[in-house]
């Protein structure tokens, strides 16, 4: 009679653990840290019987080179890296390796994703296209309001509760990536739609004012990221916008048009929550393009 004996844990199994609880404390999001872990999982295949804990740089190089990984885009490699590197740093700390294999390794060159544009008049049209006579359209024009002058992630905007506003201040408390906190300015007319949105709209549209969200949906409960995402869509279409928007296209915008009218750098990574300069500085390349087509357009040689 032939006995299956289960799986016994490796060291490699344990790694991956230690791996799971690591990037939930970090505050990554669901889909990071599975395709996190799944980098890992295949790296710990492709390695057997080696623990990770074993692994070299060398053995990191020749994953990197192995056809099941040359196949993938530069984008995904990067991901993966990106993995490999959040790995090693939380074996570290954990004195589970001695030195971090990682390091020196080549990062592929990935494409630059240019943020799609969007004018200050496209703007302009798209935050004036809800009926703010109307309790569904006065909320949506405080969304829209409040996501272009704060340059909110979506998450972030249907996410706020009514806790994180100081109106008579100005700001408001956004919880970002990783649960960092930020203070940012929400300046006057996203004030002023935002008070008259509590004043006349929240109470008509909330059915238990224990419900903490800020945006709530017409039946009450709090708006999410698909909710937004179809409302901004269709004020687009009202507003004979042709350019594809979504509700990033208005964090995109709001960093740009900082930019445009000069606006620092640094102070815009911080308003936006980026923990990287180097991710923020996408938009200097924007501006850039913006610039060359305005020269190409108006002097007389361009």
């Amino acid at each position: 009679m032939t006995v299956e004996h289960a799986h016994m844990p490796t060291a490699s199994d344990a790694a991956l653990t230690a791996f799971r609880h690591q990037l939930a404390a970090e505050g990554l999001s669901q889909h990071t840290r599975r395709a996190y872990v799944s980098d890992a999982a295949a790296l710990a295949n492709w390695a057997a019987p080696k623990a990770l804990t074993t692994l070299t740089t060398d053995d990191l190089a020749a994953y990197l080179a192995s056809p099941q990984v040359m196949q993938k885009s530069p984008r995904s490699i990067a991901r993966l890296q990106s993995a490999l590197r959040h790995c090693w740093r939380g074996l570290l700390a954990r004195g589970s390796v001695d030195s971090d294999p990682t390091i020196g390794l080549d990062t592929p060159r990935i494409g630059l994703a240019l943020p799609k544009g969007l004018s200050e008049a496209d703007v302009d049209a798209l935050l004036a296209a809800p009926d703010t006579e109307t309790s569904i359209g006065l909320r949506d024009k405080a969304m829209l309001e409040l996501l272009y002058a704060c340059g909110l992630r979506v998450s972030e905007l249907v996410g706020l509760p009514l806790s994180a506003l100081n109106l008579p201040a100005g700001y408001l408390r956004v919880k970002g990536k990783g649960e960092k906190e930020r203070l940012v300015p929400m300046g006057e007319n996203a004030v002023v739609w935002i008070q008259r949105y509590i004043d006349e709209a929240r109470g008509e549209l909330v059915r238990d004012f224990s419900v903490p969200a800020l945006f709530v949906t017409a039946r009450g409960g709090g708006m999410t990221r698909e909710n937004f995402w179809h409302l901004i869509k269709r004020y687009a279409l009202m507003a004979n916008i042709t350019s594809n928007v979504s509700p990033h296209t208005l964090r995109h915008a709001f960093a740009t048009h900082l930019l445009n009218h000069g606006a620092d750098l640094r102070v815009i990574q911080l308003l936006l929550g980026h923990s990287d300069l180097s991710t923020t500085q996408i938009y200097t390349h924007v501006a850039r393009e913006r610039l060359q087509k305005l020269h190409a357009e108006h002097h007389p040689r361009g």
